[in-house]
């Protein structure tokens, strides 16, 4: 499957909510939070999109410019596009711009039950550096924190 990465617009948000509620199906965000994210003056969303420009995934990262500190917020690939390396070049993607944004670290949470995504964000040089139990609800599944310094 070939694909391309685009900044993601406000016309995106019935693609990106669909994947959103697919992808998260018991804690998916809202549609007006991830409308506000997408709209947000600190945010940089991206979208992967197929040859037929269809949003297969979708990447979002808070970084104030100045901060120094960047937050990734989402990263979710449609299930039909998983396994291609969509994720890591939405991430990837996202560390460039923390960096552009001048951050010299970056924050995440990840659910405990996805060592997957657990296991990409440690392949770019995130480190656990906390656990928040219960985080995620109703499952009340942890929350891993994880932390990459740039460079």
């Amino acid at each position: 499957m070939s694909w391309t990465m685009r900044a993601a617009t406000a016309s995106d948000l019935d693609a990106i909510d669909a994947i959103e509620r697919a992808t998260f199906p018991t804690d998916a965000w809202s549609r007006e939070l991830i409308a506000a994210e997408l709209a947000g003056a600190h945010t940089h969303y991206l979208v992967a999109v197929d040859d037929a420009g269809a949003v297969i995934g979708y990447a979002g990262l808070l970084a104030p410019r100045g901060s120094g500190q960047g937050d990734i917020q989402t990263i979710a690939v449609a299930e039909p596009a998983r396994r291609q390396g969509i994720g890591a070049a939405l991430l990837d993607a996202l560390l460039a711009e923390a960096r552009a944004r001048a951050a010299f670290e970056v924050f995440l949470e990840v659910r405990a039950d996805n060592p997957g995504a657990e296991a990409l964000y440690a392949s770019r040089g995130f480190e656990r550096i906390a656990v928040r139990p219960r985080y995620y609800q109703p499952d009340g599944v942890d929350a891993v924190v994880m932390k990459a310094v740039l460079s």
